[in-house]
């Protein structure tokens, strides 16, 4: 063990020394800052440009103010006018003009409760639903012509509203306060996820170096000098604790953007939500399937000659950990489903399955996932033991990529 967190040791050094991998290191992060930000500003922009609808009002019926309120209290991106033009009139008006409506207020209205509303044919596709608005106090008006009394008013104005007796006693507040809770459920749910699911994602993608690693030690013949004085086995395990560490590293510096760009956005306790117990396992799961895909990878490098010479059989096992992407539609659209409970029972898509249905599910399914972990435990242990046999006779072949047929041979062996 202790060859092995020597090996360790040098690979964090050997890649923390690199400027493309540092560079690399800050980049990334700050790429999705930058086009955060631009994306914010793209979108203030648009908000703060976006032209209002110039509405003209022919009142007849002395309403106008009413209108202006109604339209300030739904916040409608109105410019309200008073107008003299007649409906004949209208027509050359709108021709010459755009995002423009006409909204004519005559007795006639308070008979038949119809409003002539007239617009130009370039006009915001939601106008038509937002005049709809101005619909309550022309019916208070209405209402008010008949004659009632206040308190007749006020009923008619109440409306019928459906009420289920079972829950007669809970109160508005008691309601707001269970709608809070509810959206802090799902918040502590999703925010872990999303955490351990970085964690997966980062730690893959470095870990995918250690691919690159093998292989170019096997190129330089760096491999013969390096395992004169520790094992096959030694470097191995070396290479995925080094990785691991590059990979948290790498979380970390994603961490210390992201995280307080999360808070300056958004009105939440995040660190309140990630400190939960359910963190522990997703976390757990996340970094169970680094070991699995690492122990491939390593195994992987070791048999290609060098990195521009990969054939399919070795581009396709670099694919494995992106199968849990390829479902995550219909894991996440029924987290209880088919697909989703085949997946998590499959070693290659365990990880990302199991990430992606317990940040959805309300209640987890332990026995599933219990068996799920013991699954890819067993999973992981079979491939560091064959990733082994692999790499230790792969890194010293040289002079072509080993064959599906020699690695099984390998295996056998």
């Amino acid at each position: 063990m202790r060859n092995s967190m020597k090996v360790a040791k040098w690979e964090i050094k050997r890649n923390l020394k690199n400027k493309t991998f540092v560079i690399g290191l800050f980049l990334t992060p700050v790429i999705f800052l930058v086009f955060f930000l631009i994306g914010n500003l793209l979108d203030g922009d648009s908000e703060n440009e976006t032209d209002s609808t110039t509405v003209f009002v022919h009142d007849q019926i002395e309403a106008f103010s009413s209108l202006q309120d109604t339209a300030d209290m739904y916040e409608l991106n109105w410019d309200l006018h008073l107008t003299d033009l007649t409906e004949d009139e209208v027509q050359n008006e709108l021709e010459n003009n755009e995002d423009t409506a006409y909204i004519f207020l005559t007795e006639s209205v308070l008979d038949d409760g119809i409003v002539p509303v007239y617009t130009t044919d370039e006009i915001d596709p939601y106008f038509s639903m937002q005049v709809q608005q101005l619909s309550e106090p022309l019916q208070g008006m209405r209402i008010a012509q008949l004659g009632l009394t206040e308190e007749e008013l006020a009923t008619i104005s109440q409306g019928v509203v459906f009420e289920d007796q079972t829950s007669v006693e809970e109160d508005a507040t008691t309601r707001e306060s269970e709608e809070e809770v509810a959206a802090g459920d799902e918040l502590e749910r999703i925010v872990p996820g999303i955490f351990a699911g970085v964690i997966l994602f980062a730690i893959v993608i470095t870990g995918m170096m250690i691919f690159q690693s093998a292989s170019l030690e096997k190129k330089d013949k760096i491999a013969e000098i390096i395992l004169s004085s520790l094992t096959p086995g030694e470097l191995m395990q070396g290479k995925i604790i080094g990785y691991f560490v590059l990979g948290m590293i790498q979380v970390v510096v994603l961490l210390l953007f992201a995280v307080p760009l999360a808070l300056w956005q958004l009105d939440m306790p995040i660190v309140e939500y990630l400190l939960v117990p359910e963190t522990l396992l997703l976390v757990g799961i996340a970094i169970l399937g680094y070991l699995l895909f690492s122990a491939i990878f390593v195994g992987l490098g070791a048999t290609m000659a060098d990195m521009s010479t990969s054939s399919n059989f070795q581009g396709m096992v670099m694919m494995l950990p992106f199968i849990s992407f390829i479902i995550a539609g219909p894991v996440i659209g029924d987290p209880s489903g088919m697909i989703a409970k085949v997946g998590t029972y499959i070693p290659f898509t365990a990880p990302g399955v199991l990430i992606m249905r317990l940040t959805t599910l309300e209640e987890w399914p332990w026995v599933e996932i219990i068996i799920a972990l013991v699954v890819l435990i067993i999973s992981i242990w079979l491939f560091m033991k064959l990733a082994g046999k692999i790499f230790k006779v792969g890194i010293l072949m040289y002079g072509k990529n080993a064959t599906p047929g020699e690695i099984w041979k390998w295996i056998r062996s």
